[in-house]
């Protein structure tokens, strides 16, 4: 491969649900296990459009403060810790297959010496569970996960922390914000990621395209994204 310094990838930063794993419907199905029996049901259609993106805090948040209850306090953080057991049960049960050109991309990102995180708003327990049912096994050297932040994305606290990371694990790289690129899949992970000043590619994989306009770039699949794509993508940034 050969790339000129303006063009050189210091880091690519995966989001995790809905790109690395298809697995937005097991966490909606997880929320039903533990808000149905309370009366607090929520509609799929109204978890794709509020939802998706916020951390299991947030999700919760947003349904008990619509139901008039309180959001906050130890009842939060059981509900949150039975979302988590629950679900870990469907992935156990159901599976989480891995969304096509993930196994791909990063093997080339890998044998590029690119580094790799994620930064997620699920927890780590979650990603655990899906990384041990597929085999995905040790692919991201660092990860930013839901329990490690106080402010959920849309916020860049979880993106901000990632790059703090990378940059202290490749000390002599000097990791710049401008070459990094995040992968996701939803307007606030975007927005999150655009915040901490980094390049964005979007996928369709949740959302339609017009969605994900703050993306520098967006595509339907990442079947066909190598990394002379990606670094083609950061300088100069699309509008």
């Amino acid at each position: 491969m050969t790339m000129t310094p303006d063009h050189r990838l210091h880091a690519v930063i995966f989001d995790f649900d809905g790109i690395v794993a298809d697995t937005e419907k097991l966490h909606y199905l997880a929320f039903e296990r533990v808000l149905a029996p309370k009366g607090l049901s929520i509609t799929w259609e109204d978890y794709v459009a509020q939802c998706i993106g916020f951390d299991d805090r947030d999700v919760l948040r947003y349904r008990l403060g619509g139901a008039g209850e309180e959001p906050d306090g130890p009842t939060l953080q059981e509900l949150v810790d039975r979302k988590a057991l629950a679900f870990i049960e469907l992935v156990q049960e159901q599976g989480a297959p891995i969304y096509p050109g993930v196994w791909n991309l990063v093997r080339r990102l890998h044998e590029a010496e690119v580094p790799l995180c994620v930064c997620s708003g699920a927890l780590r327990s979650d990603i655990d569970a899906v990384l041990r049912a597929t085999g995905f096994g040790h692919s991201f050297e660092t990860m930013v996960t839901a329990e490690e932040v106080r402010r959920s994305k849309p916020d860049p606290e979880s993106y901000l922390l990632a790059l703090e990371r990378l940059r202290e694990k490749h000390a002599d790289r000097d990791i710049q914000p401008e070459r990094v690129i995040a992968i996701e899949d939803t307007p606030t992970g975007i927005a999150a990621a655009r915040g901490a000043g980094l390049s964005v590619l979007g996928v369709t994989n949740t959302h339609p395209r017009e969605a994900l306009h703050q993306a520098q770039w967006v595509v339907e699949s990442l079947e066909a994204i190598g990394v002379d794509g990606l670094a083609r993508h950061l300088t100069p940034p699309c509008a």
